[in-house]
């Protein structure tokens, strides 16, 4: 074999693999692309400024959730509580962030740091996320119940009028959806410190020789998963005007689903901002509109989501491999 030959041969596979990274990284949009494609074929006047307001109602919270679900697994590990806080959220905003401002705010900004504990604890004391973060969901549930036993509360007037905002041209929960990935995106992976959290998931050793905490790391990750949760509870009870204990209980799996289907990893610190929120507008398109105007009942749902996961996720099992 000549060295010309080698030559080429180096060069094909080395565009192959670009090829290859260059699919996987489209291939949320392209999944995205795929349901916009199979609703306007379905119903054409939902692609429309006011069909996609309505369509991508409940995108936002959504998109929010799967955020905070992201910076929990670009450090390797898994929040399992994330809906029933969102939900525990959602009935302070409609109690007591409406009647008592500032008791609302101490309370929520609580929740935030409690979070921030939670991270100091399941690494001081190694134990599983996975088994803290479910102890923690009942938690919040109880809380919720114990706030708002019953359906009922409303959500502050400047809460609902920020929701109900309407720009022109451009549906509302579109405009959020591109101003939470840039935000998120320049924040996690433009900035130095968003590289050293991306870096304790995916090499925590070389983190900890070059003088980062771990600690401080996994404290950073999980605040901004209760800051996220946060903010995508307080803009559901936007959206429905009233809170209910169990209104983001299904918001776990979802943002689970939302990061997978966006390109992220349970392990290795890989997570992508802007395909975590392609992820949650697909999955929102994906369990409502889509099978509302294919005739499906509500209740396939989730089996429509999960079937949507498992081709995407088929799909880069191959491009992987192709990669390789």
């Amino acid at each position: 074999m000549t060295a010309a030959s080698v030559e080429n041969g180096l060069k094909s596979s080395a565009r192959a693999t670009r090829r290859a990274r260059m699919l996987r990284s489209l291939l949320p949009a392209l999944s995205l692309a795929l349901v916009l494609i199979a609703i306007a074929w379905l119903n054409p006047r939902a692609i429309s400024y006011f069909g996609f307001s309505l369509m991508l109602n409940l995108a936002i919270p959504i998109a929010l959730a799967t955020i905070a679900q992201m910076f929990v697994i670009a450090g390797n590990e898994l929040d399992l509580s994330i809906g029933t806080f969102v939900g525990f959220v959602g009935c302070v905003t409609a109690t007591w962030l409406k009647d008592a401002p500032l008791l609302g705010v101490v309370i929520l900004l609580g929740s935030i740091g409690v979070y921030a504990l939670l991270g100091a604890l399941i690494h001081l004391r190694n134990l599983p996320s996975i088994v803290v973060t479910l102890g923690m969901s009942f938690v919040w549930q109880g809380m919720a119940i114990l706030i708002l036993p019953k359906p009922g509360g409303k959500a502050p007037d400047w809460l609902l009028a920020l929701m109900a905002f309407k720009p022109p041209f451009i549906p509302f929960p579109i405009v959020a959806a591109l101003l939470i990935a840039a935000v998120v995106h320049f924040g996690l992976m433009r900035t130095s410190y968003g590289v050293i959290l991306r870096g304790s998931g995916g090499n925590s050793a070389a983190l900890k020789r070059a003088g980062w905490s771990l600690l401080r790391t996994k404290i950073a990750l999980f605040a901004l998963t209760g800051l996220f949760g946060v903010l995508s509870g307080m803009a559901l009870i936007g959206i429905t005007t009233s809170a209910d204990a169990n209104i983001g209980n299904g918001y776990t799996l979802l943002s689970i689903a939302g990061v997978i289907l966006g390109g992220g990893e349970f392990v290795g610190g890989r997570v992508s901002p802007i395909g975590a929120v392609i992820g949650a507008l697909t999955l929102a398109l994906a369990a409502s509109p889509l099978l509302t105007f294919m005739h499906i009942p509500p209740d396939w749902q989730v089996a429509a989501n999960g079937a949507i996961l498992i081709i995407v996720l088929a799909a880069r099992v191959l491009i992987s491999r192709r990669e390789r």
